[in-house]
């Protein structure tokens, strides 16, 4: 599927702001499953820009605006084609999938996507979760299925409910959330059990879908990608009880959404600000 993403970022200031910094993270990647043939990035007031990697190997845009201005916009624009992967395929039985879970060297190669963060803390609430999905005996794809599906039967998505800081123990308690509070939990518990476990922030396309959940009015997304020994990582997203697909777009991963929030700054001036992102993601051509 060859798609084209506009992803606008307007940042409005009451009064002047000056000597803003900022990092972006709008570039799709280019995998197994996506291949990235455009991309471009345009900031104004117009800047320069410098490019790296960051450690997750996502492509990250850094500039500044030292001059005052009372509105910075941002428009990153792409075209993806996307493929269709084959469900993965069990290369080790369960017991010897669990017991390269368990080795000393599977968990030094992971240790960055099993450890937990402030968003994946290992409360009580979690803890008492993570009992349901006992993992022995049964396959690392299986299981995972299984805990994407009760989490999705077990939390209702609400836009209201939580904000860009909620923990998974919120989340808990609540018992509802959006796409981001899906994949923490999800996470939390994949890594609960010893499996490396990576938030991945990117796009949904669902513009020629009729009915659907509320999630299908976003394009923005996040879901999750797993590590199953002998097989690699494997992404599944909880929000919508799905694995991914040809209407995914993965723009980079990291250990939860702190690593790869799509646009972050700082500057010099006011702190009454108005912030609008528009998201477009079509069919290319359409």
């Amino acid at each position: 599927m060859k798609l084209e993403i506009m992803h606008i970022t307007k940042y409005s200031y009451a009064d002047p702001a000056v000597d803003s910094v900022n990092e972006i993270r709008l570039t799709p990647r280019t995998d197994e499953r996506q291949s990235c043939f455009q991309h471009d990035v345009t900031v104004e007031p117009h800047s320069s820009m410098m490019a790296y990697e960051d450690y997750f190997g996502n492509r990250v845009h850094v500039f500044s605006v030292n001059d005052p201005h009372k509105e910075l916009v941002i428009r990153a624009r792409s075209v993806v084609v996307t493929r269709v992967l084959e469900p993965p395929r069990a290369a080790l039985s369960p017991q010897d999938e669990q017991a390269q879970l368990r080795s000393e060297d599977f968990e030094d190669r992971f240790i960055e996507y099993l450890l937990p963060t402030q968003y994946t803390a290992r409360s009580q609430e979690l803890l008492d979760y993570v009992e349901q999905f006992p993992l022995d005996g049964q396959g690392v794809y299986q299981w995972i299925r299984e805990v994407s599906s009760a989490i999705h039967r077990d939390l209702q998505y609400d836009p209201g409910a939580t904000h860009v800081h909620t923990t998974v123990s919120e989340t808990l308690r609540l018992k509802r959330g959006v796409c981001q509070d899906y994949a923490h939990l999800l996470i939390s518990v994949c890594r609960a059990a010893g499996v490396p476990t990576r938030y991945v922030s990117g796009y949904h396309f669902v513009g020629d879908l009729q009915g659907g959940n509320a999630d299908f009015e976003q394009a923005s997304h996040a879901w999750v990608e797993a590590y199953i020994p002998g097989v690699g990582w494997y992404g599944v997203d909880p929000t919508n009880n799905a694995e991914i697909g040809a209407r995914y777009v993965k723009l980079g991963h990291g250990r939860d959404y702190k690593d790869i929030v799509p646009v972050k700054g700082i500057y010099r001036g006011t702190g009454k600000q108005r912030l609008e992102v528009t998201v477009d993601v079509r069919k290319s051509g359409e």
